[in-house]
Order: C-alpha cells, then structure tokens, then sequence
C-alpha cells in the first residue's frame, strides 16, 4: 500500500466558514468551524493509507488543537486557498511525497473512505463534492506538481487540467460544509462527535449520532 501525506488548508477561525454563520449563535460560530476540523483530521489520521497530515494554517488555536491529534502545522504562505495547498503539498510535504489535499470540513469523513479513494489513485485525480461542482479531494503522486484549482466549480477545472475524476460512494467524503443545509445533510449522514458533541450542547441537534 503506498503511504499518503495529507494536506489540509485552514483559514483563521474567524473568517472561516463565512456562508455558515447563523447556523449557532455566532459567538459559537469559530468553535463549530474547529470541531469540523478536529473531526476531519481525526478521520484522516485514522486511514490506514496516510503516513501522516499537514495543516497549513496561521490559526494558533487550530494548530494546537490538530497538533494534540498528531498532524503537523505548517504556516499559511498567503495569496488564498490554492497558494497554501500547492505549498503543503509541493514544498513542505515535497514531490518525492504521494501527497492528497482534503477540505477541512468533512465531519462526517470515514477512514475507509479515504483509504478507498486512494488506493485508486493512479495519476492526478479528484473527488467532486456530493453537489458534483465543486471538489473535496486532490490527490497526486510522487514527482507530480499538485496544480491546484479550487474554488468555484473547481471539480470541471481539475478536469479540465487533466485530472482524473473518481466516482464511488464515499458520502462523508463527499458532503462538505458550507451552508447550514450541508450541516443539516451531514448530521443525517454522521458526524464526528466533536461536532455533534457543539451541537448537543447548543440545543441544535439532540439526536446527533457520532460517525463511527
């Protein structure tokens, strides 16, 4: 099996999540974009597949929260999304790395999953979102740049760059959170408990059943 480093980008917490807010009352608003990463990053450690993860973010909360879990924090190097991720992946984990980027809010990710969708990587591939416009998931093997090209309907750009778009089930990969439907769509499927646990305790979601 080859091994993966894992790549997540995350933005300071308080600009994090912005089409979210009003889904918790708003002084809860950065606590509930942590626990999304603290549950996506816990599912990423756990894969068989992943050798490791690096988080790139200059959000010292979440670095310290992910550094208890096991990841390593890298510093955002600015200029957005697709800078820090060609970052993480190309320069800190480094070409000679198999390396994959995952959202970081995927609470309701499994590890077998993620080890599923790599174990079928081959080249330069992604995993579109559950809407099938955007993209939750860009893998690229050892000696490949990543080439980067999210936001917007980013799952029709990686095509168009030449990655090879998987398909299969994979619901907690795929069901990101952006809006409070999507939150609405991932307790139905699962969530980490971390996020559940927010949840419970705001009132919100007394039934939330931790993913397993």
């Amino acid at each position: 099996m080859r091994e993966w480093t894992a790549i997540i980008p995350v933005k300071r917490l308080g600009a994090a999540k912005t089409r979210l807010r009003g889904a918790v009352p708003a002084d809860r608003h950065p606590e509930l974009a942590l626990a999304m990463v603290r549950d996506t990053a816990a599912a990423v450690l756990a894969a068989g597949a992943v050798s490791g993860l690096l988080v790139v973010t200059d959000d010292p909360q979440v670095g310290g929260a992910v550094r208890e879990l096991g990841a390593r924090v890298v510093p955002d190097p600015g200029g957005g999304l697709n800078a820090a991720m060609r970052f993480g992946a190309d320069e800190a984990a480094g070409l000679s790395a198999h390396r994959v980027v995952l959202a970081g809010d995927l609470p309701a990710l499994r590890p077998e999953e993620l080890d599923d969708v790599l174990a079928r990587v081959t080249g330069r591939a992604f995993v579109p979102d559950a809407a099938g416009i955007g993209t939750v998931l860009l893998a690229a093997p050892a000696g490949r740049p990543l080439d980067p090209r999210f936001g917007g309907p980013s799952a029709a750009a990686h095509a168009g760059s030449g990655a090879v778009a998987l398909g299969g089930g994979w619901p907690g990969l795929r069901q990101d959170v952006d809006t409070a439907a999507d939150l609405d769509a991932v307790l139905t499927l699962g969530a980490g408990w971390r996020t559940c646990g927010l949840l419970r305790d705001l009132g919100l979601a007394p039934e939330c059943a931790p993913a397993a």
